[in-house]
Formats: C-alpha cells, sequence, structure tokens
C-alpha cells in the first residue's frame, strides 16, 4: 500500500506521543457490554465515557481539564434502564449529548453548568436527561449527529431500522430499513447522505431525505464486524472489515461504484476490529485496533492510502475517541488527538503531532476547521436544504482572539458569502478540495 520511494508529504513525520500517567484519567468505570461501539467520544471540552454501573445504564462526563486520579464517586448520566452502548456530542454546542442503550431509547441530556466531578455534597447528584426520543422496537446500538445541519440525529437499532430524529420536535420523519443489524454508520460532511455497514455484509450509501439506498454492493466477506467512515468533503469513504479468511482489511469506495477502488487491501491478521476515523485537516485516515495497542495512519492522495506511521504502545485499547479539530493544540503543532481507554480503568490522551521548531503559527499544517455555526436549522435540512457549516481560521485560535470565521469551500448558491481575502484562500488551498478535486495536492 505504500509506495517504494519517498513521498513528499508535510505529514510524513506525524508521531503519536503518550500522556504522562498523572495527566491521564484514572478510577475509571468502563462498561464491560460487548456490544462494539467506541465506549468513549470526545469533544473540546468533555469526555463521554460508557460507564459500568449498576441500577440501570449510565455514562459519565469527564471535563477534559480534570485530569488525574478521579473520586470514587462522581455524578453520573443515569436515566436508561439497561446500559448504554453509544454516546454522541452535538457537533455546534458542547455541552449537549445524545446516549443509545439497549432499553431501545434515545435520551438527549445538557451538561450542567460549571460542571465538576468535584464535589463537597454528601449525595452526590445525578444528572437526569432533557428529553427522550422513543421509537425503536429493541435496542439502539449507535447514534450520531448530522455534521452540517442543527439538531439532526441518527440511531441505529436491532429493530433493523435507522431512524433521523429532529431533537427540536423528538420526531423520527425519516427511516432507513436494512435486513439485519447495522454494525456502523457515518454521514458525509454536508450531511445529506449516510453509509452503513451491516451484519448482512452490504454496503449502502443512503439518500437520507429520500429514505432510499443510491448504493448498495458486497462488503467485506468475513463474519466480524464492518465499520465505515465517511472521508469528510470527498466523495469518497472507507471501510474496515475481515476477509473470510479472518485478516484485516481496509477498503476505499465512490458512492455508486460496486467494487472498492483498489479492491479490499489485508492489513493483518489481528482478530479486533478496527476502528476508522478521518481527519479532514491533514487528509489521514487513523485505524485504531479493538484489542491491540496500534494506531496505524495513512494519508489519501491520488485514490490511495499512502501508509504514514503507527504509533504502537503495549497497552490495549477497547474504545477510542477522536477530538474535533477545533479543539487541537496549535500551539504544540499537534494536528490529531486521540484519547484511548487502558485497562478499562484509565483514559490516555495521544497527540499526533508534526516535529517542527517553528515559533509562528503554521499555515500550511492547519487549515481551516469546521466550526460551530451550523449550515441549516433542522427544518430546512428537512426541506432539502444541503450545505457545509463554515469553518473557523487556526490562526485565530493560535493568536488567542475570537474565532474568526471564513467561508467553507462550497456553499448552495444561496448561501453566497462575501469574497474570501486572497491570503485566506492561500491557507485554504493548503488541502480544502470540496467536490473539486479527489486527491491531496502536494
Amino acid at each position: 500500500m505504500s509506495g517504494r520511494f519517498v513521498r513528499a508529504s508535510k505529514y510524513r513525520h506525524v508521531f503519536g506521543k503518550p500522556t504522562r500517567k498523572d495527566f491521564c484519567y484514572d478510577n475509571i468505570h468502563i462498561s464491560r457490554n460487548a456490544w462494539d461501539t467506541n465506549l468513549i467520544k470526545a469533544n473540546p471540552e468533555y469526555l463521554s465515557v460508557n460507564w459500568d454501573s449498576s441500577g440501570g445504564g449510565a455514562f459519565a462526563v469527564i471535563p477534559l481539564n480534570e485530569r488525574g486520579k478521579l473520586p470514587d464517586q462522581i455524578p453520573l448520566f443515569r436515566g436508561h434502564t439497561a446500559a448504554v452502548l453509544d454516546t454522541d456530542w452535538h457537533p455546534f454546542n458542547d455541552r449537549f449529548i445524545a446516549s443509545a442503550s439497549e432499553d431501545g431509547k434515545v435520551f438527549l441530556w445538557e451538561v450542567p453548568e460549571d460542571f465538576t466531578l468535584y464535589t463537597d455534597a454528601e449525595e452526590i447528584p445525578n444528572v437526569a436527561p432533557v428529553s427522550k426520543l422513543a421509537g425503536h422496537s429493541r435496542k439502539v446500538g449507535q447514534v450520531l449527529f448530522n455534521p452540517s445541519a442543527e439538531n439532526i440525529l441518527a440511531s441505529a437499532s436491532g429493530d433493523y431500522t435507522i431512524k433521523i430524529w429532529d431533537v427540536t420536535t423528538g420526531q423520527a420523519p425519516l427511516a432507513l430499513p436494512h435486513g439485519d443489524i447495522v454494525q456502523s454508520l457515518t454521514w458525509n460532511a454536508a450531511g445529506s447522505m449516510l453509509a452503513t455497514t451491516s451484519r448482512d455484509k452490504k454496503i449502502r450509501v443512503w439518500d437520507v431525505r429520500q429514505e432510499k439506498p443510491v448504493h448498495e454492493a458486497p462488503g467485506h466477506a468475513g463474519a466480524k464486524n464492518s465499520r465505515a467512515v465517511w472521508m469528510g468533503e470527498h466523495n469518497r469513504f472507507a471501510t474496515t472489515g475481515f476477509s473470510k479468511m479472518s485478516e484485516r482489511q481496509i477498503a476505499l469506495w465512490e458512492p455508486g461504484n460496486p467494487e472498492p477502488i483498489g479492491g479490499f487491501s489485508m492489513i493483518d491478521s489481528i482478530s479486533g476490529v478496527c476502528m476508522p476515523f478521518w481527519d479532514d485537516g491533514s487528509n489521514c485516515l487513523y485505524l485504531a485496533g479493538k484489542g491491540d495497542g496500534n494506531i496505524r495512519y495513512y494519508e489519501y492522495e491520488n485514490d490511495k492510502f499512502e501508509f504514514l506511521s503507527e504509533y504502537k504502545s503495549p497497552d490495549p485499547q477497547r474504545g477510542i475517541a477522536f477530538l474535533p479539530r477545533r479543539g487541537i493544540n496549535v500551539h504544540e503543532n499537534e494536528v490529531m488527538r486521540a484519547y484511548k481507554t487502558v485497562n478499562d480503568s484509565y483514559i490516555e490522551p495521544i497527540s499526533f503531532t508534526v516535529p517542527r521548531r517553528a515559533e509562528t503559527f503554521q499555515a500550511d499544517i492547519f487549515p481551516p476547521a469546521i466550526g460551530t455555526k451550523p449550515a441549516c436549522t433542522a427544518k430546512e435540512w428537512l426541506d432539502g436544504k444541503t450545505g457545509i457549516p463554515s469553518k473557523i481560521d487556526l490562526e485565530s485560535v493560535y493568536e488567542g482572539t475570537a474565532p474568526k470565521e471564513v467561508a467553507s469551500d462550497y456553499k448552495a448558491p444561496a448561501q453566497s458569502t462575501p469574497s474570501t481575502p486572497k491570503a485566506e484562500v492561500k491557507r485554504q488551498r493548503g488541502g480544502r478540495g470540496g467536490r473539486r478535486r479527489h486527491h491531496l495536492q502536494l
């Protein structure tokens, strides 16, 4: 998968750096449930953790700045009557989160103002949901917010459907019927398409608002779970899975093409599911093995995944979360940060950085990141509007000023914005190709 010659790439030397134990999150009780999700999710303020708790299901929220050993008793987000299987943070509100449970319900929660795990109260107060979405007849295994439209949430259930909720009304106006259990789901950047993998070994891409698949193809042939991740603003998505011989595989897909581009590529023969994550800023795909300590990363170029390197750790991860790009540390040349579970008892941040000694902002490795303003409301999206949320210039974050908004690379004509200054255009060309080009230009 990698070339024999050294490619010119500014991300070739990216390396993963573990965090000292006292800056990790210790005394964690990660759920032992065997359902295949990532167990934890991260945003720039908080970590959510599927919690191993008695008396129904619960999850914990950990403020990122409260590192070290957590108190023995902490406030939990409690309300489900069975185990919490998945959570997802709202992309435009860092205090809003959805949870999915074995009890067949989807709950919505708001992190209280000034939330902390440290309290002098004798009775630790739990947090209750602000709203409940009922409609699935079996357990709900995944929840995933639309990355573009505000308050649109997808939930995948053992009743073989994905429901699309408007969380402001509590209604699910759209449903995507599958023939078997959905194993993973992933939105495209504009929030108009959804790719899914299923236990029937089919890979589907849905035109969500039409409630029909526009692409259906045989996926990975192995019996174990398959995952999909949409590659940001590219018209491509990646899948991980297994061959019939139980070898781990990766594949690159173009919607509508029944065969993966370049076929199914073998990674190794380890038995754990590969959890894929896409970084739109660097055009890199990260693969974290479940049950091993490896995190591989590849650069997407010329419709291929070029292997860059691998973060190796003797500590296996069962769950992992990656931070949205607006939360990375641009002063440390950090291009991505992951949070991995270790021994189901602590969470370790892994910082992926480009080794440079520069004293100034590195515009070439930090193109604008998706900000916190949606492209459209839930109603506008349901009525057919499509767009990419505006982005923030990470140089303004570097300088410590208010995040400066810049136009996304493409918008619907009705959303025209003032022309972008030449300096911004130059910076944006560092990697955001939008629909115009399908591969990285170095």
